[in-house]
Formats: structure tokens, C-alpha cells, sequence
């Protein structure tokens, strides 16, 4: 009998939680957490694949002024579609030279200013960092004006594609 009045007894007992340790290290933990969160910024650009009927229309019509620019290890090429060079800007000892892409392609567009299409083409090897600064340097500059640096469009609809082997344009 002893232990029925025993267990009986301990049944009734309830057990209180303290859970104010764990409630003070939340308090602390989450402010921190929120704090050092690294949010991070992703920008994305609309990359544009010639069409079969831009492909048709280009073959058509050879007076239609387009613009190539090649990556290859040793120079930046610039040209047009049916071949011509306008610039070959080689390689320093920094790497490409993007700066100087930058100015070319703005005398291209002071001569050709509805001409918004670039192509560009690559070598299978090139570095992801030298594409997305050559696709910087051909999409848009910085320019002063009214006393303010702002970003002028250079040309913003950027295709990209293989570089032809050799030294062919």
C-alpha cells in the first residue's frame, strides 16, 4: 500500500521549466545573427541570341552596319560584321585593356548613335572576369554631366558567342 500512496503522490507534482538562460542567449543570439547577415546584391543582364531570322536578315543584307568585339588572350578585337578591324587594342602586362575598349567603343557609337547591338565573341578559355568586364566596358560609360557622374548607354543589347579560330574575323 505504501507504494500506490507513493506514486499517486509523485503523479500530482508538476515540474516548472526555467527556461530564462535560453531566452536571455536568444535575445543576444538573434540581434547578432541579424547583423552580420551578408544580403547579397546579384544584378543580372538580358543577354539577347541572334534569331534565325536575324541570322537570315544578316546574310540578306551586307549593308547593315553590326559590331563584333573578340576576346581572344593576346587582344581585344574590334570590328564590324563583314570583317574590317576597327581597333586591335593587345594585351599589357595589367591584362586587357578595358579602359581603352571603353573610348573606342564611344567613338563607334559618336559615329553610329541608333546602333545599340554588340556582339560578343569569345574563346572557350577566356576568363569569366575578363567577359563580364568586356561586357561592362561595351555596355554603358561614365560621363559628367551637370555636375554629376552619370552611366550613358553605349550599347546595351549584348549577344554572346564563340570567337572563330585563328586569327579570322
Amino acid at each position: 500500500m505504501l507504494r500506490k500512496r507513493f506514486r499517486t503522490g509523485s503523479k500530482n507534482k508538476s515540474v516548472d521549466l526555467d527556461i530564462t538562460a535560453f531566452m536571455n542567449l536568444m535575445v543576444v543570439l538573434v540581434p547578432f545573427l541579424l547583423m552580420t547577415a551578408v544580403f547579397t546584391n546579384t544584378s543580372i543582364l538580358d543577354l539577347e541570341l541572334p534569331s534565325e531570322e536575324d541570322m537570315k536578315s544578316s546574310n540578306d543584307d551586307r549593308a547593315t552596319f553590326g559590331l563584333n568585339m573578340i576576346i581572344r588572350d593576346d587582344e581585344l578585337v574590334l570590328a564590324d560584321q563583314q570583317g574590317s578591324i576597327i581597333k586591335k587594342i593587345p594585351v599589357s602586362k595589367s591584362g586587357h585593356n578595358f579602359h581603352l575598349l571603353n573610348q573606342v567603343l564611344r567613338q563607334v557609337k559618336e559615329k553610329y548613335p541608333d546602333l545599340t547591338a554588340i556582339s560578343i565573341l569569345s574563346e572557350p578559355n577566356t576568363n569569366y572576369e575578363n567577359l563580364i568586364k568586356a561586357m561592362d566596358a561595351a555596355r554603358e560609360y561614365r560621363v559628367l554631366y551637370e555636375g554629376e557622374v552619370v552611366n550613358a548607354e553605349l550599347f546595351p543589347d549584348i549577344s554572346i558567342g564563340d570567337a572563330p579560330k585563328g586569327q579570322q574575323i
